[in-house]
């Protein structure tokens, strides 16, 4: 299938529109914003972007680094670190070797790919991610970034409309790496002995009824730590304030 010639005028508009408004922010959440827009022009209503370390196994912020920005459903982010599927994510591994874009699909069939890391697929269509792309982001100090984007489809994106997200993509990439040079006296969030202990369970996945009974108070006041907790460092979900906690080294896994 091709785009139409209308169809691809109108995505360089966009993403010229795109380009005009991203350098006119000073916020990676804006910035996010305006990258989740775009990607709306290709059916991709869900997007991850995840900072790691050269060798770092796992989906996890390093500190002093861009921040983890999601915006997938908070189930399936839960669900994905409750069983620590970031460490054998099969797009990471893809990510470490390759330094252009690539289709979820490509990993899947791939022969090399295992069931376990398979599972991560599937699990994943079950909350509504269906189809995707992954691109790698390559740093010359060895670190890198992922951008993942999701269709709630089982269709492909075809070669331009890859070719659109990857530009996006980078152009987020160095424009948050500039945010984050500029903001390295970022105020470390104050949290209390018992909020910290709270927020690195749940970073470990646990419940709030499984936190409760470990840590030796009732499942109401371990919901009213977290949601201080939540308060404290502006996340709309559990999952994003644990991954700030660790961002910032208030805890350790």
């Amino acid at each position: 299938m091709h785009f139409p010639e209308a169809t691809k005028g109108a995505f360089a508009l966009e993403f010229g529109r795109f380009l005009d408004q991203a350098d006119g922010v000073a916020k990676s959440e804006h910035l996010f914003g305006l990258l989740s827009d775009f990607a709306l022009n290709f059916d991709c209503l869900w997007m991850a972007y995840g900072p790691l370390a050269l060798d770092q196994k796992g989906l996890k912020p390093i500190r002093g680094g861009p921040a983890v920005m999601l915006n997938y459903p908070h189930e399936w982010q839960e669900r994905y670190f409750e069983m620590g599927y970031d460490r054998i994510d099969p797009t990471i591994k893809r990510s470490r070797r390759r330094a252009e874009a690539f289709r979820w699909s490509e990993v899947y069939n791939d022969e090399n790919t295992t069931e376990d890391e398979r599972r991560v697929f599937d699990e994943a269509a079950t909350f509504g991610l269906r189809a995707g792309i992954s691109v790698p982001l390559h740093g010359p100090d060895g670190s890198f970034a992922i951008m993942n984007f999701a269709q709630a489809w089982d269709g492909e994106l075809q070669n331009r409309a890859i070719t659109y997200l990857q530009l996006a993509a980078l152009h987020f990439h160095l424009r948050i790496g500039k945010f984050t040079n500029s903001s390295r006296t970022e105020e470390t969030p104050n949290l209390s002995p018992r909020e910290k202990e709270c927020i690195l369970w749940t970073a470990k996945g646990k419940s709030s009824w499984e936190i409760g009974k470990i840590v030796g108070i009732s499942v109401n006041t371990v919901n009213f730590h977290i949601k201080n907790v939540m308060r404290k460092m502006d996340a709309a979900s559990r999952t994003t304030a644990a991954i700030k906690a660790l961002k910032f080294g208030i805890i350790e896994l």
